[in-house]
């Protein structure tokens, strides 16, 4: 858990050398650009709520095999002294060219309904946000949490029609409560995950967490998981249009919402959205896709595949768990370097061939020909 104020005080008083922490054994992208020099560059330096270079990192640090490991924190994220960092670090800055076009209510997306034996539950649309001059979680007192999720709430409060709902506090419900939203995909995991622990996005849980969602529980906003807000649009199904016509019409209310109450959401001409996680920075966002692929998911060449067509699969249950009777969540890899439409696209395009992939082990039939340039 990052440290405290005064412990980063403490630790000014020792050599760099002294505290640079032992990483040979590591193997993360943090590990790999935090040279001495640069730890010894930047160890003084903090945002106004005193998060340090050794906070950001303590992630990595107690997560050696994790692929980033570095978290941001405050209302200048750390991200800010990423600037000064090698161009291999974190992300490769270079690369990425932003492009702010937003999701178009109107675009033609198929309806994969039509592939119906091989759907499977739900599609999932969704962008994480971290409001501008708010402290982020990794760096939460009890105070902000309380705060954001006050500020939250009274803006989502606004909302109407279809969109109109209700907020569930995490601290009222039962065990029993939580599990089953979990299972049903629509609430957030508890803390348990080795990163959430180490970068302090656990601290105080439950106080000011919970799920705020319209009735048909359509239209969802987990408030202050992993970032201050992450909304979701989500249906059961193939009918992708439907799904990205209520996300774009939510997310443009909610930020008319927050701007009325003077607060934007933290942007960076640089990076693009700032968000907790650095696999987040960009776009945000995340589309899925639900789909039910026995025989492709145990293909020598599945991940070839996925590689290619630029996108990653989670468990049926999400991050970290089992494909259960052959359903995966596939969605973009790609937060950077791509805009929204061309990420939703992706997906669209890489989930058509996913399915005919299928039909084609389902009838003993070769994939070769099939088999797509890396995009």
């Amino acid at each position: 858990m990052p440290f405290s104020n005064s412990h980063n005080l403490l630790k000014m008083k020792y050599k760099p050398e002294e505290e640079y922490p032992d990483l040979k054994a590591h193997n993360n992208h943090m590990a790999k650009v935090l040279t001495p020099d640069l730890y010894n560059k930047l160890r003084d330096k903090q945002t106004p709520s005193g998060f340090t270079l050794d906070d950001c990192i303590q992630t990595g640090v107690d997560n050696p095999g994790n692929g980033i490991a570095m978290f941001p924190s405050s209302y200048v994220p750390c991200c800010d002294l990423t600037y000064q960092l090698p161009d291999t670090s974190i992300i490769n800055i270079k690369m990425a060219q932003l492009n702010n076009q937003r999701l178009p209510p109107d675009e033609e997306y198929p309806d994969l309904s039509t592939h119906n034996n091989h759907m499977a539950k739900v599609l999932t649309l969704d962008l994480y946000k971290e409001l501008r001059d708010r402290v982020t979680p990794s760096g939460f007192t009890l105070d902000d949490v309380i705060q954001t999720g006050s500020l939250s709430l009274s803006a989502l409060g606004s909302l109407d029609g279809d969109l109109k709902g209700k907020y569930y506090a995490l601290r009222n419900m039962t065990d029993a409560e939580q599990q089953q939203l979990i299972d049903d995909h629509f609430l957030f995991d508890k803390p348990v995950s080795p990163l959430l622990l180490a970068s302090g996005m656990a601290r105080d849980w439950p106080d000011a967490r919970g799920i705020w969602h319209n009735d048909n529980k359509t239209f969802l906003v987990w408030i202050n998981e992993e970032d201050h807000l992450r909304v979701i649009s989500m249906q059961k199904g193939g009918n992708m249009k439907e799904v990205f016509t209520r996300f774009c019409t939510g997310l443009t209310k909610i930020e008319s919402l927050f701007k009325a109450k003077n607060y934007e959401f933290m942007w960076n001409p640089h990076l693009g959205y700032i968000l907790t996680c650095p696999s987040n920075l960009g776009t945000g966002l995340r589309a899925g896709v639900h789909i039910k692929i026995p025989h492709l998911g145990k293909h020598e060449k599945f991940g070839e595949v996925l590689k290619k067509l630029r996108l990653q699969k989670r468990g049926t249950g999400g991050v970290d768990t089992a494909a259960v009777g052959g359903v995966f969540d596939v969605s973009n890899a790609d937060r950077l370097g791509f805009s929204e439409v061309e990420l939703v696209q992706m997906v669209v395009d890489g989930v058509k061939l996913l399915i005919e992939m299928e039909k084609r082990l389902e009838q003993g039939q070769s994939i070769d020909d099939l088999m797509p340039a890396q995009k």
